[in-house]
């Protein structure tokens, strides 16, 4: 078994020095809308500090944006109307669409080169929790899931998380809170404040993408309903503790909003944007030939497989990824548009929680046949 843990953490090794190699060669400007939109931001808070939270059009007195569109051959670089990712707002500014975190994240390192250093830190923070996992991996098949979850969560840093800025920062926080969201539920008593920094992360995910504010539906369902089950103080305590930790890891984003939408529950996005569910076949067809595909029937097929083999801790980790996943693929297939990293997050939050929990089960329930031991009621999953 060690020479099949060796293998693997080779393997994974081996595909981050890949991927850093190629990321390094990474230019930042790949005529891509999206792309520059977020330097823009990254420069605000270079120029700004906490000030480049405001992201009116008319900030761009040192024409830094203009300039970039330029590089890319956009016609109407001078109107700020017709800038991408731009918005315009009741109060008559024009600013940008996406939340602050990604632009925050780039500022971090120095203007030109920005990007690659932010995937290849994403990466590294992913390659550790999968050699974490083979580490922890005691039996050959637990050694084997871990390997392989580990080696296609970095393979993927490259393919489809390339395709945007916001989706590499999103991996790295879904594989911590899939880490933590197993200790917490893998033991007796459930830390108050452990929940709560699952929140945190959860809600700091908000501010490179807004879905990711999806990603916390499961948790607040294992946790509603208990309390309106028990109605203990305890499932209280528990839920608002998660509940503020995804308020405060989110307020950059309601700061970012009331800055520049007029309000924290407003969105800077356009109409276009924001549209009414509706389920289209051929939307529905482009998730079956895609690689997301793939990660749908992994974390499906793990989630049962947790729910029927599993000890009574490792189930209720499988049920929260049952709620998980049916709100965000309930949401994403019901989305008239179609990207190649749309349910990436929660399939990748939901295999790291199911890897970590079966990895944190005792030895020998790991090597029990499949064979329920107690039915588990919703009403003591908090303990």
């Amino acid at each position: 078994m060690k020479a099949v843990k060796l293998a693997f953490g080779l393997i994974c090794l081996a595909i981050v020095a890949s991927d850093i190699v190629a990321m390094s060669r990474w230019g930042e400007a790949r005529g891509v809308y999206d792309d520059i939109c977020y330097l823009r931001q990254a420069h605000l808070f270079q120029r700004f500090g906490i000030g480049g939270l405001d992201t009116n059009a008319v900030r761009d007195d040192d024409h830094y944006f203009e300039g970039k569109m330029k590089e890319i051959g956009f016609a109407d670089w001078k109107d700020p109307i017709r800038w991408p990712c731009h918005n315009p707002m009741p109060s008559g500014k024009v600013v940008l669409q996406y939340p602050p975190g990604t632009g925050f994240l780039l500022a971090l390192f120095p203007e030109g080169h920005q990007v690659a250093p932010l995937y290849i830190a994403a990466s590294l923070i992913l390659c550790v929790l999968a050699l974490s996992g083979l580490v922890m991996a005691r039996t050959l098949p637990s050694v084997i899931s871990a390997g392989v979850l580990g080696a296609l969560a970095v393979y993927l840093m490259i393919n489809p998380a390339k395709a945007s800025y916001s989706v590499p920062p999103t991996m790295a926080l879904c594989a911590v809170a899939g880490l933590l969201t197993s200790l917490w539920l893998m033991r007796n008593k459930r830390s108050v404040l452990l929940v709560a920094l699952i929140g945190l992360l959860l809600g700091v995910s908000v501010n490179f993408r807004l879905p990711n504010a999806l990603l916390a539906a499961g948790y607040f369902l294992i946790l509603g309903l208990p309390f309106l089950w028990t109605r203990s103080l305890a499932t209280f305590v528990r839920g608002l503790a998660f509940g503020a930790g995804v308020l405060v890891g989110m307020a950059p984003t309601l700061a970012a909003q009331a800055i520049n939408a007029g309000s924290a529950l407003a969105t800077t996005y356009g109409s276009a944007d924001v549209v009414a569910p509706v389920f289209d076949l051929a939307v529905f067809g482009q998730y079956l030939r895609d690689m997301q595909f793939v990660l749908i029937v992994l974390a499906v097929g793990a989630t049962a497989w947790l729910l029927a083999a599993g000890e009574e801790h490792a189930r209720q980790a499988a049920l929260l990824t049952v709620g998980n996943l049916a709100f965000n693929l309930g949401f994403f297939m019901t989305h008239p548009i179609f990207t190649h990293y749309y349910v990436v997050p929660i399939t990748m939050l939901s295999l790291w929680t199911l890897s970590f929990a079966r990895l944190l089960q005792p030895l020998e329930a790991r090597e029990a046949a499949p064979v329920r031991r107690k039915s588990t009621n919703l009403g003591v999953l908090p303990r």
